[in-house]
């Protein structure tokens, strides 16, 4: 049985990669897929299979996929872009009639107001139209994301944001890549939505507080309305987009959107979740 992961150069592919390794699959089963050439030099060393190519390539795609088995289609990372780019995975994923999608989406991506959804949404509803075998995984926030947001804090002694009490149930990325890599060497698939995230639900305070410990210097949360957080991010040298963006995510996590706590991905990978000081201390490191 042969395996392919889509963005296999970016931080999750590389890590379901290992972990498929971990799993015992045979590297001449693995196809990484990636558009850095150097990238996927240094995981050819691992022998595995390497195709380069992007998916605004279709032509990349069919070569690619063909013979392939199941695909670990992990979701691209050019926000406003990817519907257009996704529906080209799946329809080369339908022509070359894999057995199984397994796609990396967001919360509740069919009915959330994540400013994230949309996208994810409408590769579902494609992917569902398509009538390829499919498993989504709906992922919660990666722990990961917040290490820049940890440097600032360290160095200002203050944790930006507009989360108010909303809560983030996240997990570190190899987590999620390693729930990835389950579902593709399991059977019986096909079918299966998964909503997946960390064990343990934290808010900014406890955030700010993580970093405190690693730091090992007092941080203080200063949450402020929208408006506030926009102007703060534009000051602090973000373009408009990029600040509405920061901005528009807080407000989905104070409403909510990201603090679901369901227990499905450590009961996928058999573990608990990485905790959030461990998940970021691996991450600053």
């Amino acid at each position: 049985m042969s395996i392919l992961v889509t963005g296999a150069t970016g931080h999750l592919g590389r890590l379901t990669i290992d972990s498929l390794l971990a799993r015992g699959v045979d590297a001449a089963d693995i196809v990484a897929f990636g558009r850095s050439e150097e990238r996927l030099a240094e995981l050819a060393e691992l022998g595995v299979r390497t195709a380069v190519g992007s998916y605004d390539d279709p032509a990349s795609l069919d070569a690619a996929f063909a013979g392939v088995d199941r695909i670990g289609f992990i979701s691209g990372s050019e926000v406003g872009q990817r519907s257009t780019q996704h529906a080209n995975v799946v329809d080369a994923a339908a022509r070359a009639g894999v057995g199984l999608l397994a796609y990396t989406s967001a919360p509740h991506a069919d009915t959330s107001d994540l400013v994230l959804a949309p996208e994810h949404k409408a590769t579902e509803e494609k992917i569902a139209a398509s009538g390829v075998p499919a498993a989504i995984l709906r992922n919660n926030w990666y722990t990961e994301n917040y290490v820049r947001d940890a440097r600032q804090a360290a160095e200002t002694g203050v944790l930006l944001g507009s989360t108010g009490d909303g809560k983030v149930a996240s997990a570190s990325r190899k987590d999620f890549a390693e729930g990835l890599a389950v579902v593709l060497t399991s059977n019986g698939q096909a079918g299966k939505i998964y909503e997946l995230g960390g064990d343990v639900a934290w808010d900014h305070a406890e955030l700010a507080a993580t970093i405190g410990r690693i730091f090992g210097r007092e941080v203080v949360v200063r949450d402020v309305s929208t408006e506030e957080h926009i102007a703060a991010r534009r000051e602090a040298g973000l373009d408009e987009g990029s600040a509405g963006f920061v901005a528009t995510l807080d407000a989905n996590i104070k409403n909510g959107d990201l603090a679901e706590v369901t227990g499905e991905l450590s009961a996928l990978i058999g573990r608990p979740t990485t905790q959030l000081e461990q998940g970021l201390r691996e991450a600053l490191a």
